[in-house]
């Protein structure tokens, strides 16, 4: 009988340690690539002493894996934190109701432009889309200046984007949808297709292709942009259609799950990924521009204030992203 309870007893103990070990740890999904969001994670449970159980998606899948996992387990909720490299797919989720909106105090002087007007996503450290291109193949008199110049006979056959169907790529030419129209976006994709446009693995591949001198230029994002001029001074970027439609501006959101298990410490990490001192170490480790005023960054990042943006309805652009996906489909298999 002394031997049953002191059994019963330890059982008991384990269980306690294990339900107050559980407690004090977040989960976190998270869209942004693994080399840069670990570090922040990490110093978060390093600060706090809250454990970070993260999952990340691949860079071939950007952007879909984790989505898709989330609406899967929408009826029991495994993920409390859901950090994403645009608004979009943040949006999906709350379209599917699947979201909680939290105000961040942390978030008071972020330009309303980058929060959900319900508070159920919150915007920080932006990336843009760009051109990227190899000063050996382009002379200054040929670097495009809109993005509808890729379509230009003298580019033909030497453009790439990434694959339309996961990552920022399906942003982009979701926003443009939204801003053109669809039938001028149709013909404009047409026209790229016909001028014979690589379709690359993803961005990285993308900026690969470019710096090696495969290809003269490509679609990308400001880091992979800025991570190739680190590499070769033979590489240079350009923020299309300042002139015209603007650079799409992509920010990072965070939004909490609705119904998931530790939501005062998904609220904390919330927070934290909302501060400057995260927006200031994503400036360094990946060329990220803060939203925040004031925040320390290296000098080749630029301000956000000298970039003319494309002018979206992030709501909008969400929508339209999950209605182009069968036409999307298609079009990279004919392409």
């Amino acid at each position: 009988m002394k031997n049953l309870i002191k059994v019963l007893t330890f059982l008991f103990v384990l269980f306690i340690f294990a339900c107050n070990n559980s407690e004090n740890e977040v989960i976190v999904y998270t869209t942004v690539d693994q080399i840069f969001s670990e570090p922040i994670l990490k110093d978060f449970e390093k600060e706090t002493g809250i454990k970070v159980k993260a999952v990340y998606d691949t860079e071939e899948t950007k952007s879909t894996g984790v989505l898709n996992r989330i609406i899967a387990e929408k009826d029991n909720p495994q993920c409390d934190v859901f950090w994403s490299g645009d608004p979009v797919r943040t949006i999906v989720l709350k379209n599917k109701g699947i979201t909680l909106p939290y105000n961040s105090k942390v978030a008071e002087d972020i330009n309303p432009a980058f929060k959900d007007p319900e508070n159920h996503w919150t915007g920080f450290s932006a990336r843009a889309r760009v051109l990227i291109y190899n000063k050996n193949l382009l002379t200054d008199t040929l670097v495009p200046e809109s993005i509808f110049d890729l379509t230009n006979e003298n580019l033909k056959g030497k453009i790439a984007i990434a694959n339309p169907l996961f990552g920022t790529t399906t942003f982009h030419i979701s926003a443009l949808f939204t801003v053109l129209g669809d039938e001028k976006t149709k013909q404009f994709l047409n026209d790229l297709k016909n001028n014979e446009l690589v379709i690359a693995t993803s961005n990285g591949d993308v900026k690969k292709r470019v710096l090696n001198g495969e290809l003269a230029c490509g679609l990308t994002d400001t880091d992979d942009a800025f991570e190739a001029m680190k590499e070769s001074n033979d590489v240079g970027i350009v923020f299309l259609d300042q002139n015209g439609i603007g650079s799409l501006i992509m920010p990072n959101t965070v939004n909490l799950i609705k119904g998931s298990k530790h939501q005062e410490n998904a609220k904390k990490i919330f927070d934290y990924l909302l501060s400057r001192k995260t927006e200031e170490k994503l400036a360094i480790s990946c060329t990220q521009m803060p939203l925040h005023k004031g925040v320390k960054v290296p000098k080749e990042i630029p301000s956000l204030d000298n970039i003319v943006p494309m002018k979206i309805d992030y709501d909008k652009t969400s929508k339209k992203l999950e209605e182009i996906q069968e036409y999307l489909k298609v079009w990279v298999e004919n392409n």
